[in-house]
């Protein structure tokens, strides 16, 4: 799988539901390739901005899209990592303020 392939699937699955790609193309496509590392690392494609464990049990909360994101787009409009984010965020509607960690320093 390839970056396009995987922003379209992901496109596809995601914007059904309320979650945009942030409008910044470079952001976004350097995210899906983090994703894609880590698949191959890993085996799964976990948040390439949080540290996984390589345990799926222990990093299940931080596998794309993550548990944190709903919560993070409903409060904030964009989730930790900016690679989703609500139709206000990308028209400007909404502040683009930081976005605060959820996951505990333990990993849950």
């Amino acid at each position: 799988m390839n970056i396009k392939t995987l922003k379209a699937a992901l496109r596809e699955s995601q914007e059904p539901l309320g979650y945009f790609f942030n409008q910044n193309q470079e952001q976004v496509d350097s995210l899906l390739e983090g994703l894609l590392t880590n698949k191959k690392r890993y085996g799964y494609m976990s948040c390439p901005c949080r540290l996984a464990s390589a345990k799926r049990g222990s990093d299940q909360d931080i596998i794309c899209p993550c548990t944190y994101r709903e919560a993070d787009v409903k409060e904030f409009g964009s989730c930790y990592c900016g690679l989703y984010v609500s139709k206000e965020w990308n028209e400007n509607k909404i502040a683009h303020g930081h976005v605060p960690e959820r996951r505990s320093k333990s990993g849950k």
